[in-house]
């Protein structure tokens, strides 16, 4: 072939692809800050912070050095925390009957984050596996066999509440129980909480990337419950159209926020439910998918800064308008910086 060999080509992808500038004129999906909603972990008392050892950077906090990571989050312009309460086993029983109190850790939480930082939209989890000893996300059957629907949706109904009334600005239903949405909207507004947003976890599947998460908080301790099936409440990760189900309910039923989880290894069931609803949609990128991208990098495989961005605007440009994950306060001050 002669050396001077030209294409006639009117079109010619790679022009915009020249430089920096065009690249950046051209550019589809944009990461901000804003994006970001950073889940943190709660511990009681005054030690810590704890690291997590499956989860490298990611600490349980106690309520000082909460407040202290959500007013480095704000100042980064990340915008929301969720909260997990890491909960002493010495306080957990089968009915998980410490997330009503009204001095539970959670809402202690919530109350030192408001304090603190005001302008920090705070959502909080509805679901009883970090207080159960069997660390399912409800009460069980009474044969034991099973996640007692109606029963646990009556537990989540006052949960909620509780939720409300310390301050917070989303109950984030993560349980996959049937007509929780629906229930729980309907106590919020009963107790005078209309204004209480609804984030449900609408395609949470039954995934084995949420190991690590479970050690974080301590659910993982209970006998067994590293291969905890939650297979009868969470969704098959075989199935698409069971998932679309789930989102319409949960749409019919008042939430604000549809959620996919996990979000990597669900980009497909993330851009159904985008085509699917003009609600916003949130995903998030779990503990599994953050744990083996350190793993990787550690073992000099993958260089983690462009893998962490990668993947974040892979689950972006999917459709999520929000992303729930352990990267946000790194991510938000590399794009800050």
């Amino acid at each position: 072939m002669p050396e001077n060999f030209k294409l006639d080509l009117t079109h010619r992808p790679r022009r915009l692809r020249r430089t920096a500038s065009l690249r950046a004129l051209a550019e589809e999906t944009v990461l901000r800050p804003q994006d970001f909603i950073a889940p943190l972990f709660v511990i009681d008392g005054r030690g810590g912070p704890e690291a997590v050892p499956s989860m490298p950077g990611v600490f349980r906090l106690n309520l000082a050095d909460l407040a202290k990571e959500c007013r480095a989050l704000h100042k980064l312009g990340v915008p929301a925390v969720a909260l997990f309460p890491s909960i002493d086993p010495k306080l957990k029983d089968a009915e998980g009957s410490i997330a009503l109190r009204e001095d539970a850790l959670v809402l202690r939480a919530v109350r030192t984050v408001k304090k603190a930082v005001p302008e920090l939209t705070v959502m909080t989890d509805i679901a009883l596996d970090p207080y159960t000893t069997h660390g399912h996300d409800g009460v069980l059957t009474a044969d034991g066999r099973d996640v007692d629907n109606d029963r646990t949706v009556g537990i989540l109904r006052r949960m909620a509440v509780l939720h409300a009334r310390a301050g917070v600005d989303l109950v984030a239903p993560s349980d996959m129980m049937d007509g929780r949405i629906g229930a729980i909207r309907c106590a919020l507004d009963t107790a005078g909480f209309t204004h209480t947003g609804i984030m449900a976890y609408s395609a949470k599947f039954a995934s084995a990337y949420y190991g690590p998460f479970r050690d974080a908080v301590g659910s993982a301790k209970a006998a067994g419950t590293h291969g905890l099936s939650k297979a009868t409440y969470q969704l098959n990760p075989a199935n698409r159209r069971e998932a679309l189900i789930e989102i319409a309910l949960d749409e019919q039923e008042g939430a604000d926020i549809l959620m996919v989880k996990p979000a990597g290894p669900y980009l497909d069931i993330i851009r159904e439910v985008r085509n699917a609803t003009n609600k916003p949609v949130a995903a998030y990128q779990v503990s599994g998918e953050y744990a083996q991208l350190h793993a990787a990098a550690k073992l000099g495989w993958l260089e983690l800064e462009r893998c962490r961005r990668e993947s974040l605007l892979a689950i972006k440009r999917a459709g999520a308008d929000m992303i729930l994950t352990y990267f946000a306060r790194d991510m938000a001050a590399e794009l800050a910086g």
